[in-house]
């Protein structure tokens, strides 16, 4: 609005000579030669580049594969400290368990919330360079009433997906009186961070909480107005995913070790396996079997699990090429499930796809096609993104922009 009190009407852009355009949309499907329109924050047309409507600016993208922004549906950004002594011990022999966490606990703890608020905007930052355009941020690390509800605090001013996870282990001063700690967890805690956030977590494992403690917690957050997900079957067989699947969670990830009625009950229901490859990468787990979910018709997901304890990378294209190198994925499943998919797991429509109507949230590619994730695995691909409408990277290389 200008000082006169006119509104200003957004400008729409045409970008223009796009190699190969994956839209995630079924009637659309993958357009070669193709053309978008960005106007109001929304994708306003979709198709061949020789129908492309007039718009106010045009940008050509010189053959480059346009792609939706990824959707990384499970992320802990709120933390300080640093474990890469955690991470050296393992690659030189040491198991991974989920007691590391605690270490990441006390520093958080420990820090201000400038510095967490800092650390937070950093890798939100450094996840929408390589073409992330919407994120999700959980709690977890704090596991004081306090302290969890700042984290909640902190992650809200940077993403709309925020997720309450303070049963994420069991904080040192509870360490004898576990059940006291859900008490906590599904009380006082709960009660002070449920107006933060969207989402209820749980870490169902061995070393974190058993079932019936995941169910106590879920069921607590539901009654509070949050919708469960789940961390499940990470490190090894348990009832995390069928507990997901049935209270209707949006998600259950990791799913590593999976049996027959884990993937029957997935098959069967709603929710969505989140599959998290960076942390197998970073604790020389086993991957999931993605071609035996997919196989068996269970919606998929790609996130990052960016941690600073088993998954300290906030690179998607990183996870897609080790979902397609070693998760039995093809390219074209994978670059699927960390858009659309992760879109899903977060039960949103608007976002993953580039179909009229869904958010203006667009990638280009330094390739001409999206299987170039896949194909040329660590190599900076991300020329340009687009978030909301606005473009939110500088290119590679430089664009032709000008008035229509």
């Amino acid at each position: 609005m200008t000082a006169s009190g006119r509104k200003i009407r957004p400008v729409s852009v045409a970008i223009t000579g796009i190699g190969s355009l994956l839209t995630n949309d079924p009637e659309l499907g993958t357009i070669t030669d193709a053309a978008v329109v960005l106007d109001g924050g929304r994708v306003a047309w979709a198709g061949p580049a020789s129908r492309v409507p007039d718009a106010d600016e045009r940008v050509d993208a010189g053959g480059r594969a346009a792609i939706p922004g990824f959707v990384d549906s499970h992320a802990h950004l709120v933390f300080a400290g640093d474990r890469t002594a955690e991470f050296d011990a393992r690659m030189s022999g040491s198991p991974y368990t989920a007691g590391g966490i605690r270490t990441t606990v006390a520093a958080t703890r420990a820090a201000s919330d400038a510095e967490l608020a800092a650390n937070v905007a950093r890798y939100v930052a450094e996840a929408l360079r390589q073409g992330t355009t919407t994120i999700e941020c959980k709690s977890g690390y704090g596991l004081t009433v306090e302290d969890e509800a700042r984290a909640l605090r902190i992650a809200a001013a940077h993403t709309d997906e925020v997720t309450y996870l303070g049963a994420h282990v069991v904080p040192p001063e509870y360490a004898t009186a576990p059940d006291a700690y859900v008490d906590l967890v599904t009380g006082p805690m709960l009660e002070a961070c449920a107006p933060y956030a969207r989402w209820v977590d749980v870490f169902c494992e061995r070393g974190a909480f058993d079932g019936d403690q995941a169910r106590a917690v879920l069921t607590a957050g539901a009654r509070a107005g949050l919708v469960p997900r789940v961390h499940a079957n990470q490190l090894g067989p348990g009832p995390g995913v069928r507990l997901a699947v049935e209270l209707g969670a949006a998600s259950a990830d990791h799913c590593t070790h999976l049996d027959d009625a884990d993937v029957d009950a997935l098959a069967s229901g709603s929710t969505v396996a989140t599959l998290l490859p960076g942390a197998e990468f970073s604790t020389r787990a086993p991957y999931p079997d993605a071609r035996r979910l997919l196989d068996a018709g269970v919606t998929v997901a790609l996130s990052t699990d960016c941690n600073p304890g088993s998954s300290f990378t906030s690179s998607m294209p990183f996870c897609v090429a080790i979902a397609v190198r070693e998760m039995g994925m093809s390219p074209d499943e994978a670059v699927v499930a960390a858009t659309l998919g992760g879109a899903r797991a977060l039960r949103r429509d608007d976002v993953g796809r580039l179909s009229p109507g869904a958010r203006a949230d667009l990638v280009l590619l330094d390739a001409p096609s999206h299987v170039h994730l896949a194909y040329r695995p660590g190599v900076p691909l991300v020329s340009a993104v687009w978030r909301h409408g606005v473009r939110e990277a500088s290119a590679v290389q430089p664009f032709h922009t000008g008035r229509a």
